[in-house]
Formats: C-alpha cells, structure tokens, sequence
C-alpha cells in the first residue's frame, strides 16, 4: 500500500486507496509544480518501511538494507540531485503515514506476543490441544490467537467473515461411521500411502517458518517472477503488490477468525488419541493451531485468485521459488491450479481435514472478490 500510494501522482489514470481501505486517510501530496523520481520514490518507501518492521533485526541486517537501498539510489545518475533528494522525501513521508496507520490495526509487534500466555484454549471433545512436533521439542502454546481481531484492510472490520464465513466443521465424532471419523481416516490413508510425487507436493508448499518466506512469501515469489517475466512496469508492479499483499493479510485474519472460533482437533492428535496410535506423525511438521480452516489453503484461494484477475485465468508458469533450497521446480496450467495443489498439499502433509482444505479455498476465494471490489483505475 505504501508503494502504491507513493507512486500514485505518478500513475496516469490511478486512483487512491485512501478511503477505500479501512482507517487509511489521505496521503501526504507531493509538492505541486515539482518533478519526481519514481524508481527513487519507489526505494526510499520501501526501505523505510523494512526499518519501521524489522526493528529488532540484527545491525548486520540493518547495514544491509542501507546498503541496498544506497546502492539503487546510485543507479541513477542521469538524475538531478535536487529530484532524487525529493522523491526519497516523498517515499519517506508516505511510508511514515502507512506505518503510522499500521500501528493502530491490532497486529502491530505482534512478534513479541506470538505465544500469549494469557490464552488458555477451551477444553473439550473435538476441540484443539498442542500437537507433537517432528524435531522433538515439546508442543508449544497457541499462535497468535487474538490474530483474527486484527483490522483487515477491506473486509468488515471486527466481523472479517461477515461475508466470507466458511461455515462450520463437520461435527466432531469417535463413530467409524461418521463424516468426521471418515475425513480423519482420509488424512492417515494418504500419509501412510504417500507416492513420491505427493510428497514432493507436500515438501514444496510447507513453506515452513524459519525456512522459508511461509505461504505469503510464497505467493509473493510467484508475483515476482511474473513480474520479471512479463517486463511489467513499475506502476503496474505497484498496484499487482498492493493487491496481493492485502489478499494475503486480510486472507489470514479472516482464517484465524475461523480457527479460534471453531477450536478443531488436527488430525495427528486425533488419530494418536481415537485410533490408540501414540507415536503416529505426518510427514510435514504440524503447526500450533486449531485446524479448521487451512491457512495454506485460504491464503493460496486468495492470492491466486488476485493473480487470475491481474494476469488471466489460463496463465501457464513454471514456479521456481525453492530453487535455492535444492526442490525442484513445479509447472501449472493456471494460478487457480497452485490454489489446488497448494490447498490439497496440507492432506498429503497430514496436518488437515478435506473440509478445512476446500471450504478454506473457498472462503480465501471469497476474500480476493473484496479485494476485486477496490477500484484502483479511474473511469475512462
């Protein structure tokens, strides 16, 4: 958002997001009759927006951030002085808005309180309890259980399912002969029959914390590399970020609005306590929260979504986004397709239910028509 709006004087036929988005007032205006630096502007609001974020960071990283952003603004040198001094004010000013209006959504350093200790989970048949973990460290408390409080920026804020509310579970129950029963039997099935190509599915869309970007790094990485690909322009660039980014925010507070109302049991306590399998574990590490609805899966429903209405319904690409960490790269048809597979990765990785994983796309879906609802173009 921040980009967005730093760079809107800049946008022929853009309009702004403020007044669209919940509690974003108006900008700061750029000095009228002044020239600017877009590519300046565009460096100066980011880089002061990874300071206000990271301030905890470490000074090795802190130099790193000045050093890039030093570096960039060095790459102009047909540039007036005079121009790049004003367009990295402006990115500044901007920035130091956007930060300002972040403070007040609920979530500000939510880092320092991931694990709440004032948050005692109900107790109960059915209802989540700290699952093992792959690495042998005890089950840690709850993540983020307030998360689904925060204020999105374009769905109804304090109600953020309003209009996007997958519904409930099914209805918890130990009956072999039950919906529920079976969905739990579905998951140990498909762990325990794994073929190598879903559990290469499952290994590619972990996006575990600490190894990797998580999932909305993930979607972000798709973002960039169909930016690189398609040569899109930075204005083009700006509002494709804003959009995702908002998508995957509002896509997540939405989900955990979800997981601690309903408080589901994951399927590896259930199956270690209903089917007296103690030492049972999933391939894929599973993580300190209720299950229903699948974060991954709501997340992916949104973000892809967004990226069909930017880039086309049938945009084919090969997604390279853990070359670096040795997986090979996995080809799709279409945006909607990495939805899929990203959403269904979770039931190879034994960590949900099939109804968490196709409501949870369904509802992420219904987030990314609120997001088409903003009106970023002005009428022709």
């Amino acid at each position: 958002v921040a980009l967005y709006e730093s760079l809107l004087p800049g946008m022929d036929g853009f309009r702004t997001l403020a007044g669209q988005l919940n509690g974003l007032a108006a900008v700061p205006a750029p000095e009228a009759g002044m020239d600017y630096h877009w590519p300046s502007v565009a460096n100066a609001a980011l880089a002061t927006l990874v300071r206000y974020y990271y301030p905890s960071t470490s000074q090795a990283n802190l130099d790193a951030i000045d050093d890039l952003e030093a570096s960039i603004a060095a790459s102009f040198p047909e540039v007036d002085d005079e121009v790049l001094v004003r367009s990295a004010s402006r990115g500044q000013s901007v920035a130091t808005h956007v930060y300002a209006w972040s403070v007040s959504d609920g979530g500000h350093e939510g880092w320092t309180r991931n694990f709440p200790t004032d948050y005692d989970p109900p107790v109960g048949d059915g209802l989540w309890i700290p699952t093992p973990q792959l690495n042998g460290n005890p089950p840690q408390r709850a993540l983020l259980p307030y998360w689904g409080m925060c204020r999105p920026f374009v769905l109804p804020v304090n109600d953020p399912n309003l209009d996007c509310d997958p519904g409930a579970p099914p209805v918890y129950s130990t009956d072999p002969g039950s919906d529920f029963y079976a969905e739990a039997a579905e998951v140990y099935d498909a762990v325990e029959n794994l073929t190598q190509e879903q559990l290469d599915i499952a290994l590619f869309w972990a996006d575990n914390p600490g190894e990797t970007a998580t999932p909305p790094g993930h979607s972000i990485s798709v973002l960039n590399q169909v930016l690189v690909r398609e040569g899109s322009s930075l204005e083009t660039a700006a509002d494709a970020y804003a959009r995702l980014g908002m998508a995957t925010a509002d896509a997540f507070i939405s989900c955990w609005e979800s997981k601690y109302r309903y408080n589901l049991i994951r399927p590896v306590s259930y199956i270690r306590e209903v089917w007296g399998l103690p030492d049972w574990l999933p391939p894929v590490n599973t993580p300190p929260f209720p299950e229903y609805t699948s974060g991954h899966s709501v997340q992916s429903g949104a973000a892809f979504q967004v990226l069909t209405d930017l880039f086309g319904e049938n945009y084919a690409m090969v997604d390279h986004t853990h070359d670096g960490r040795g997986l090979t790269p996995r080809s799709f048809d279409s945006f909607n397709d990495m939805a899929d597979e990203a959403a269904i990765s979770r039931l190879y990785g034994g960590i949900h239910y099939r109804a968490a994983i196709d409501l949870g796309v369904t509802q992420g879906r219904c987030v990314a028509e609120r997001i088409a609802g903003i009106v970023t173009r002005m009428p022709s």
